[in-house]
Formats: structure tokens, sequence, C-alpha cells
């Protein structure tokens, strides 16, 4: 499909002008009167300070374990724009445990195929999910005011005490406990916790008030995001030009929304002036220039970001615990913000309960350290060498560049060279949490996910559903390729951390209960024959795998992931 601005603006199907001006109003939350106001109120297991993505999740993940939690945020609605937009399978499937994944799923649009185009032609195309059998996609796109909005009714459903109006003034770690000072509108009061999750942003103002830092890098580049509302044939995929002859020198990205609401960010280099580029008559002549001169759209929302990659060095700092941009910031090319810090949730939830309801020491949450850390600077890296090919800092680089761009549409090899943001995936986790395979044990499967790594979906057959992951979870779980005597399956179920057994099979083996794997999917996917297990842990990534089972085995390799041992 031609990339020219004439060719984009017929595949609009558009006739026009900027319509208008129309920014987006968002529902509003009630304030409650806080108990403490009038002399009541508790210690908290855990309190998260933020209601955007990472904070909601976090809250819900704890709820759905049993552990009480507030979550203090100083606004009453949910993000203005679109912001985060771009939610990858792994983040699909953590909703899925938290229950709410079906409505982000029904209300996003969903992509696998990604389209770079060079100047006025293509250069290539990629399928980020060509196998089928996945229950999810590889990403749906929703704006970021749409998906929180899907956080709240769920974290109220699960029990979450959400706070509005509610803003951290002050916070005073202690050995036992920590202690938050809070403004509300009706004045000011003292909350305690026995632990803190900071998810409130990358200006954090809890990592400010303990005086810490995220050091990093800015790169001297400006880019402008635009939502616009517009009926389009545009189809559901990612297109991201280099050059286009529309925004010459420059690069451009499109995403596709809910609501006929599109993203395009335009790359505008480090001398535009931020507040002259976000005014709507700066905007639409860009707009025209790229989906032709005829096009119909009303402007809904625009911002002016730089790149940034900062982190910081310790995610714990004792009983207050940092995730998200808070922790750490990536550029967005790559859809890495959202979807990293969602898992970092995703990896302390567990836990966190766990020591809060005394089965765990605390010294596993410096596991979270030790498994979260690697991860972002994993991110920074893609991040970091994303922006450096779409953004060339010398005239060497911009020639190989475009050579690379210009071979890609011809040899297959170049392609593995064009970077316009490599997508986000989930890390695979290396800490002492997990066991080694025994040697020579799963050699000749390399496709199947190592310990660390998450477990992969498939279809079954089951009573909790049509999907493995589906049956997964909460806690440990041990996933097995063959029969396990009762007296093993209740003594893994009795321990002080249970474990659950799920036998999967094929169609043809008549033992029951048991999850049918109607595909073969799974068994293929997990390198699985007959004795093969797995477990996983309660945010299933992978803890241990065996060719045979073994009791004894178990068990110590979830003492070793509860620091129990």
């Amino acid at each position: 499909m031609a990339a020219s601005a004439a060719a984009a603006g017929s595949v609009c199907g558009a006739a026009g002008e900027l319509l208008r001006h129309t920014p987006r109003v968002n529902p509003t939350y009630a304030y409650r009167r806080p108990p403490e106001l009038d002399g009541r109120g508790d210690t908290y297991p855990v309190a998260v300070v933020g209601a955007g993505p990472v904070g909601l999740v976090a809250a819900i993940d704890l709820a759905q374990r049993g552990v009480p939690v507030v979550v203090l945020d100083d606004d009453c609605t949910v993000s203005v724009g679109s912001r985060a937009i771009c939610y990858a399978k792994r983040t699909l499937e953590i909703l899925d445990r938290l229950g709410c994944g079906e409505p982000v799923v029904r209300k996003g649009v969903q992509w696998n195929v990604g389209r770079v185009f060079f100047r006025d032609a293509p250069a290539y195309q990629f399928d980020l999910l060509p196998e089928p059998g996945h229950r999810r996609p590889a990403f749906v796109n929703l704006q970021q005011y749409h998906f929180e909005e899907c956080l709240v009714e769920r974290a109220l459903a699960a029990g979450v005490d959400l706070r509005w109006h509610s803003r951290v003034a002050g916070i005073a770690p202690s050995a036992a406990s920590v202690g938050v000072e809070v403004d509300t509108p009706e004045g000011r009061y003292a909350l305690r916790a026995q632990w803190v999750v900071a998810a409130d942003g990358a200006r954090s103002p809890v990592r400010r008030m303990l005086g810490l830092e995220a050091p990093g890098q800015v790169f001297h580049d400006r880019f402008l995001i635009a939502d616009i509302r517009m009926h389009s044939d545009f189809p559901t995929e990612r297109w991201f030009w280099f050059d286009p002859p529309f925004h010459p020198g420059q690069s451009v990205l499109l995403h596709r929304q809910a609501d006929d609401v599109w993203r395009v960010d335009f790359q505008l280099g480090w001398d535009a002036d931020p507040e002259e580029e976000k005014k709507p008559e700066r905007i639409a002549p860009r707009l025209r220039a790229m989906l032709g001169p005829h096009a119909r759209f009303d402007l809904e929302w625009a911002s002016v970001y730089t790149f940034q990659c900062r982190r910081m060095e310790r995610f714990r700092h004792g009983r207050v615990l940092f995730a998200g941009d808070a922790a750490h910031v990536v550029s967005p090319f790559g859809a890495r913000g959202a979807n990293s810090g969602i898992q970092d949730v995703d990896n302390l939830g567990w836990k966190l309960a766990l020591v809060v309801q005394g089965k765990a020491p605390e010294r596993l949450l410096d596991s979270y350290d030790a498994e979260r850390v690697p991860a972002a600077d994993e991110n920074i890296r893609h991040s970091t060498r994303a922006t450096d090919f779409i953004t060339p800092k010398s005239a060497v680089s911009r020639t190989f560049r475009d050579a690379v761009l210009e071979l890609a549409k011809r040899h297959a090899f170049a392609r593995k060279l064009v970077n316009s943001g490599r997508l986000s995936l989930p890390a695979v986790l290396s800490s002492s949490l997990c066991t080694p395979d025994a040697p020579g044990e799963f050699t000749a499967d390399r496709d199947a996910p190592v310990p660390g790594a998450c477990a992969l979906d498939a279809p079954v057959r089951g009573p909790r559903g049509e999907w493995l992951l589906d049956h997964l979870g909460p806690g440990f779980t041990l996933l097995a390729f063959d029969a396990i005597d009762a007296a093993d399956v209740e003594r893994l179920a009795a321990a002080r951390v249970p474990c659950e057994v799920v036998r999967v099979g094929t169609p043809d083996v008549e033992r029951h209960p048991m999850l049918v794997d109607v595909a073969g999917l799974a068994a293929r996917r997990y390198g699985a024959r007959p004795g093969t297990c797995y477990l996983f842990r309660p945010d299933q990534h992978v803890c241990a795998r065996w060719r045979r089972f073994d009791a004894a085995a178990v068990e110590a390799a979830i003492a070793r992931a509860t620091c129990t041992a």
C-alpha cells in the first residue's frame, strides 16, 4: 500500500478540514471522607500511591489475594489524553488473571501486523503473532483513559479502598511501618501502612520526598502526539514512516484506537517550541499533509514530549517499593512503559501478599529488585537503540539507517536491523528464585519456556475455561503431563505455601480430572512428553521444570522461590 500523502489521504476516504478542537470530558469520582479525619482507622497492610494503570493493577492483585489495600490519588478522574495505548499480549494475560482482561479487549482495537515505510514506499511488514492457538492478540490499542476506567471498576468490585483528592504530602518510613501524611479537601490526616507501593509516575513525589533519584539520559528530540477523531478505512495495523514526503526528514507513527480515535506521533526535532506545536492551527496542516487536503477530523488532545530513559538504582527502599514510571522511564516507541510497569506489580503482588500474610520472610521482596531492575535495563537498552535508529545523531548514522531501509524492501536480513521500536516482550527473569534445569533434560526443546520465562497459553478443555492460563494460579501450580498419585496431590495442597496440581493430556487418554490438550499445542509449546512437569509461580512465570515428578523436588523449588528454604 502506497505511503505517499495522496495515497494516505485516499485510504482515509476523507474530505474536508479540521472541524473543531473537542477535548474529551472524563468521568469524575467522588471524594469520600476518610475515617482517619474522625480519629478512626487502623494500620493498613498496603497503601498504593497513584491510581494510574500500575497502581490500580497492584491494588487489584493484592485485593484478590486477600490483602486489604488503600489507594491514594491526588486527582478525581482518569488520564487526560490517550497517553499509553498499546497493551501487549502478556499484559492482557495478567489482566485476565485479575478479572478485567475481557472488557479491555472488547473495548480496544486488536492488531498483530505492523508496516514500515521509507519515504514514499513500503519497506516491509511483520506479523507479531503468526501462529494460531492464542487467546489474546499481540497487542490491543486502547486509550489510557478507557483502560483506567476498566481498572477502576474492577478495583471497586474487588473491595479496594480508592481515595480520590488525596495528595500524599509526607512520608516517613520506619523499621515496622510507613507513616503517610495525606492532604484532602477537608484537611490533612495521618495514615499508617505496613508497606507502601509508590506508583505515582515519572515525577514521583514519593521518590522526591525520600530524596531519591532516577538518573539517566534525555534525548535531544521532541515528538508531537495528536489524538484525532475521524472515520477511516485504514487497516488495524501499526504504521511507521521514515522520512515520508508529507513530513520530510522526520518520522511518523499511526495507530488506531477505540471510538474512531487515531493516534499520530510526529517527530519535530529538538528546536521545536512545545507550546506552539500543541496549538490546533499548527497541528492541522501537518495532518492535512499526511491524510490529504480533504481530510475531515476532530482534534481531541495533543501533547509534546521528549525521549527519556531513566531508572532508580534500586526499586525497594525498606518498606517503600517503587513501580512503573516512578521506578523507570523509557521512550514510548516500543510500548514498554505501561506494559513493563504492569509486569513490575505482577512480579511484586504475590511476594508482598506472602510477606503480609506471614508465609514468607521480608527478604523475598529483595527479589523484586533482583528481577525487575534487569528487566528495566533490558527495556532501556531496546528503547535507546530504537531512539538512535529513529533519530540519527550524525550524517554517517543517517546514511547507515537509510541504506538499511532500502535493503529491507528486498532482503530479509536487513529487516532485522530496522528499529522503529522493538515492541514489548515479557522479560525472562533470572534470579535465585528459579530452580535450574537438571543437566541435559531440556536441551532438545530450545523453544520451551525456561525457568524465569512466563507461561505460554494454549487451547485446552477443562473445568475453568478453554485456555491453559485460566488453570494457573492464584498460587503455585504444577502442570503435569502425566498422572500423579492422589496422596502426592494432597501433600502439595496441604503445604504451608500450597501448590495445586493440574494434569494435562490428550483426548485419547481417559483420565479425570484433567485438562484435554485439544490441539496438542500445550505439549508442543512446553516440549512435553509423558512425565514432564512445570512448576509455575503465582505470577505465571516458570519456577522449575522436570522430566519426571518428584514431590520433594517440587517442595524444595517452592521453598527456594519463597525464601523459606
